[in-house]
């Protein structure tokens, strides 16, 4: 596994049992090489669950038309800006 992936796992908190399942996961086809549109599917989903629980366990009082906003930042276009920041491709 890459170092940026490492450092990814290390911050989110969790290690996968295997680690090119994450990778293909995550890598768009766009950056080129291997990758699956199914798994970038489930990867997808997997962000928008961790975003969701964090801001559910952040944020008790808040309601859904509060939390559905700020869970947008798991979001396509949002993830393609911070992303590589974050070591994710």
């Amino acid at each position: 596994m890459s170092n940026s992936l490492n450092a990814f796992c290390r911050r989110i908190g969790h290690t996968f049992g295997d680690a090119t399942l994450l990778e293909l996961a995550l890598t768009h086809r766009s950056f080129g090489g291997r990758n699956n549109e199914r798994l970038e599917f489930l990867g997808d989903s997997i962000v928008n669950f961790v975003i969701a629980e964090a801001l559910f366990q952040r944020f008790p009082q808040a309601r859904e038309g509060q939390l559905s906003p700020a869970r947008e930042v798991g979001e396509r276009p949002n993830l393609g800006r911070t992303g590589p920041g974050n070591g994710i491709r």
